[in-house]
C-alpha cells in the first residue's frame, strides 16, 4: 500500500516539475520526492504490509483449506 502512495507522490512531483507549478514553499517537487522516498522506505521496511490482524498472511486455514 505504501508503495502505491509513493508512486502517486512521485507522479505528482514529476507533474509539478514538468509544468513548473508554484504551490508555495511547502509543496515543491523536492519535498514531494522526499515524501515519496519516505513512503518507499517504510514499504521496504515492512511497515503497512500484510499482517495476520488484517487478514494478509494465509496461515492455517485460508482459501487452501480442505473441506
Amino acid at each position: 500500500m505504501l508503495a502505491i502512495v509513493a508512486a502517486v507522490i512521485f507522479g505528482l512531483a514529476l507533474l509539478l516539475d514538468l509544468v513548473e507549478a508554484n504551490l508555495g514553499d511547502a509543496f515543491t517537487p523536492q519535498t514531494l520526492m522526499f515524501a515519496g522516498l519516505f513512503c518507499l522506505a517504510l514499504h521496504l521496511g515492512g511497515v503497512g504490509g500484510a499482517s495476520p490482524v488484517n487478514g494478509g498472511w494465509r496461515g492455517r486455514g485460508g482459501s487452501n483449506r480442505r473441506r
